[in-house]
């Protein structure tokens, strides 16, 4: 009970004392220990880090707006060819997933020979792809650009190394871009071809009509409501395109697909009604029942109207045909590299002294309560087997340290 007394009536001063007593022991095992910590640090070899920056282009007039606005002169076309084919160079989260993907990291590794860098033994890329990404790093930035960073012992390496991301991803997107554009040619060259072969049909179909019967026009009201029918029609057509290429592209399960296809469910209905139904508007005197006309006008009228449908739809589907066979040929870079990498003149890491700094304190740290434990070991009087053991080495560690 005496030792507690003693040890909890210990002032602040009196610690200070105790550190001051001990001041020798703390000073020289501190510079025993920065000077291991720095000895060990400067085996560490020293790592460079180049850093490349690169952006996408500025939007331009190179995109499928203005060239079906030239083509067809219909801003709804336009407005879907933009939806549609508008191959740009894509944006920041694909040329991220681009970069960070295994099969540029593998293009890095084959061409520096990085297996050999980490002493890979086996070969085995999926070892050296865990090393690689330690040291490299793909990070946008808030100007919305996008920093490659690389650190090798080598700093000519790593400004190579960052420099090739740089113009592989550009590679890649390009690749990427004409295999779509390339996919969305195939398919709507089909619909095209199949456009010519109808909208024949429907020419032939009229001109025998006319020239059988010599009918050459209608009332101008069944005209409005036949037109009306094809503009609806023709709607049908582009949302189904719309949906088609959406899945394609980007699947069935997303909301942009299931969107579009509520619009074509609905269209479908709309066309059904107008064909099945005796009035083409059960509530309007200008779009005239079809079911009641003469067989010859009836016959003109359908002719007339699959002539009105195929025209709308080759006005869509042309100018995406020649936008498709345009995409699919260009080859335009899909980034700019802001800064080319260079090779770095200071190291990047280890900060030898940064290091040295940390562990010397939190060493201090740990020695500080060790101290305390030590006085307070040597002014117990009673003590147990290892308090015995540890007061020899304490006394000694005194002795040494003549204090």
């Amino acid at each position: 009970m005496q030792q507690k007394s003693i040890i909890k009536s210990f002032s602040f001063s009196d610690y200070l004392n105790i550190l001051y007593t001990w001041r020798k022991f703390i000073l020289i095992t501190l510079i025993i220990v920065s000077s291991f910590t720095l000895g060990i640090l400067f085996l560490i070899p020293n790592q460079y880090k180049s850093t490349s920056v690169i952006m996408l282009p500025p939007e331009n007039n190179l995109g499928l707006g203005s060239l079906t606005g030239l083509l067809s002169g219909k801003s709804s076309t336009s407005s879907l060819g933009s939806k549609l084919l508008g191959m740009t160079s894509g944006n920041q989260d694909v040329l991220l997933a681009i970069l960070n993907s295994r099969t540029s990291l593998t293009k890095a590794i084959d061409k520096f020979n990085l297996i050999d860098y980490y002493n890979i033994s086996d070969k085995n890329y999926d070892k050296t792809i865990k090393a690689f990404i330690d040291d490299v790093s793909f990070e946008p930035t808030e100007y919305g650009m996008i920093e490659i960073n690389v650190v090798n012992k080598n700093p000519k390496i790593a400004a190579e190394i960052a420099n090739y991301f740089s113009s592989l991803v550009d590679s890649i997107n390009i690749e990427f871009n004409s295999r779509a554009a390339t996919n969305n040619r195939t398919f709507i060259e089909k619909r095209y071809l199949k456009n010519l072969e109808d909208l024949k049909s429907a020419e032939d179909s009229l001109y025998k009509l006319q020239k059988k019967y010599g009918v050459f026009a209608i009332p101008q009201q069944l005209e409005t409501a036949v037109k009306a029918a094809a503009e609806l029609e023709a709607q049908l057509i582009e949302k189904e395109l719309f949906a088609e290429i959406i899945k394609n592209q980007i699947g069935e399960n997303t909301p942009t697909f299931k969107q579009a296809n509520e619009q074509v469910q609905f269209l479908r209905k709309r066309v059904s009604e107008i064909k099945n139904s005796q009035r083409l508007s059960t509530d309007s005197n200008v779009l005239l029942p079809f079911k009641n006309l003469p067989e010859l006008s009836i016959q003109y009228l359908r002719f007339y109207r699959d002539l009105e449908i195929q025209q709308k739809i080759l006005e869509v589907i042309l100018p995406l045909y020649e936008q498709a066979k345009f995409e699919e040929q260009k080859s335009i870079p899909t980034i700019m590299v802001l800064d080319k990498a260079v090779p770095a003149q200071v190291k990047f890491s280890p900060k030898r002294a940064t290091i040295t700094i940390i562990i010397t304190l939190l060493f201090l740290f740990a020695l500080i309560p060790f101290i305390f434990h030590a006085e307070r070991i040597l002014m117990k009087d009673e003590k147990n087997d290892l308090e015995k053991i540890e007061y020899n080495v304490f006394k000694k560690i005194k002795n040494i340290f003549k204090f």
